[in-house]
């Protein structure tokens, strides 16, 4: 009986007249949440729950809102009534933490005094019968002058297989006792104290972890993210939460497998996010969020999670003629930006269309594919004077009398350009057990493999005189696992010691 119990059984035993019927019930509860097998059912129990979370959606993944409209109105009432939307904060599934974090704790309790028993107080001496009912068992006859002598060639060896020797005395009997890998006994409860480890990790980021969206468009900035909660009825809905910090976007790129291809998830490659952080406390800090290159900031990670896929230009080229005829020259223009002619005009980039078209007396897009690209472009003059006009491409169908017109005394065509989005959706987390989770499986990683791959490996050997040289040596040993790999040791510690082949030498 554990010290729990024992100390749970006292003090009901001081209780009144239901004292008895009390002390039995608390009895069997604390060996119900102690049972190994108790423990093996919650665990099933939780990874059924993981199950379900991953083949269902949870509230905050990208694409929730167009799942859960698919979804049936039976199905939406029943997934919203069990949790199952966001599965990892319901109370059934915290309660399954808790509860098989005190199973590990009690049962931990309840068998680690024999387990430590076994690695502090070594069992130095047995008896012959003992012997020949372990695991392993062997008596040959060795030949020497005294016990001692006899023993240090057993300790001799075991030694040769890796086993630690140490020889006693005991009642006018020698004994050599060794082993390998004790701590093997203790490995369990470093897998416990690992799982301990994850759990506590995730029970701090279902309780105070954030998952939202960021929004960022070049230029634009933001100082909170939306995060998906469910409102009254179990309808979705959107709660805002605030950041510590602001966060500006500098620039957004695309990287396309077809250069000449749409602004598609099927046809990016690779997309990233300059951001320039804004704190009160540690002041601008710049990072770059990439597709699979996430960005740590004050325990927030910045993810890629998708794009508006209206097509934008991040820069242009632009070939520039003088009106009046003379050599054209190219310019790079970036999104925002301008560049100057070699005269001092600076030729401004000010929007893009990916698809040009005349609405009335309105410039617009009438589609956000590539099909009649142009870029509004502001020309200044050294003097001051300025003139908006537009660049076109080869195909400028829908640009009818702006085609071709010369602009602030330059006739503008748009050479080429590098397609882009027109903003970045970032998934922000906010996961203060992260840390803590990872450091679990690095340490559940680690004692599984010590658990797995070695063992606790004891051999024992009453040596016995039988009268003039001869001396007795009766083997035993036993391992708490890997019991093919220590077969295989006991018989080369006895053939070692002289079991085989050895003058003078029987082996039963």
């Amino acid at each position: 009986m554990s010290a729990i119990r024992e100390t749970a059984g006292e003090t009901l035993e001081r209780a009144a007249s239901g004292g008895v019927r009390s002390a039995g019930f608390v009895d069997r509860a604390l060996g119900l949440l102690s049972s190994v097998r108790f423990g093996v059912v919650l665990l099933m129990f939780l990874v059924l729950a993981c199950m379900a979370g991953m083949l269902v959606m949870q509230i905050n993944m990208e694409g929730f809102d167009k799942y859960f409209a698919e979804l049936t109105p039976s199905q939406r009432l029943l997934y919203s009534a069990l949790g199952l939307f966001d599965i990892y904060h319901t109370w059934y599934f915290n309660a399954l933490l808790l509860v098989l974090s005190l199973n590990i704790v009690l049962s931990s309790i309840d068998t680690f005094p024999r387990a430590w028993g076994l690695v502090a107080r070594r069992k130095l001496d047995a008896s012959a019968q003992w012997l020949r009912g372990q695991e392993q068992s062997a008596v040959i006859t060795l030949e020497g002058e005294t016990a001692e002598e006899v023993a240090g060639r057993v300790s001799a060896a075991c030694r040769s297989v890796g086993l630690r020797p140490r020889v006693s005395e005991k009642d006018g009997r020698t004994f050599v006792f060794a082993e390998r890998g004790a701590w093997n006994r203790l490995g369990a409860y470093a897998v416990h104290v690992a799982l301990l480890v994850i759990f506590a990790g995730g029970f701090l980021t279902a309780q105070l972890g954030h998952t939202g969206q960021m929004l960022l468009t070049p230029g634009g900035s933001a100082s909170e993210m939306t995060e998906t909660t469910f409102g009254e009825g179990g309808v979705p809905s959107e709660l805002k939460v605030a950041l510590p910090f602001e966060v500006e976007c500098t620039d957004i790129r695309q990287q396309l497998l077809d250069k000449d291809g749409p602004i598609s998830p099927m046809n990016t490659l690779n997309w990233s996010t300059a951001v320039r952080i804004k704190d009160a406390e540690r002041g601008e800090t710049e990072a770059l969020v990439r597709l699979n290159a996430p960005y740590d900031y004050r325990g927030y990670r910045f993810f890629q999670s998708s794009f508006v896929s209206e097509g934008k230009a991040r820069q242009i080229t632009l070939s520039v003629e003088p009106e009046e005829g003379g050599e054209a020259q190219e310019l790079i223009v970036m999104r925002d930006g301008s560049a100057a002619l070699a005269d001092g005009t600076t030729l401004q980039f000010i929007h893009f269309f990916p698809d040009f078209a005349m609405q009335g007396a309105r410039v617009g897009t009438a589609s956000e594919e590539y099909r009649n690209p142009a870029a509004a472009v502001r020309v200044v003059k050294p003097s001051g004077e300025t003139a908006l006009g537009y660049a076109f491409g080869e195909r400028a169908a829908a640009a009818g009398p702006l085609a071709g017109r010369a602009v602030g005394g330059y006739k503008l065509r748009l050479v080429d350009f590098e397609k882009v989005g027109a903003s970045h959706i970032l998934s922000v987390q906010k996961d203060p057990g992260a840390g803590v989770v990872y450091v679990g499986f690095v340490l559940l990683t680690v004692t599984l493999l010590g658990v797995f791959f070695f063992s606790h490996q004891r051999v024992w050997a009453l040596v016995e005189g039988r009268g003039g040289r001869e001396f007795e040596i009766t083997f035993g040993g036993n391992t708490n696992r890997s019991r093919l790999a220590f077969e295989q040791r006991f018989a080369r510690v006895v053939r070692a010691a002289g079991g085989v082949g050895a003058s003078g030498v029987k082996q039963s």
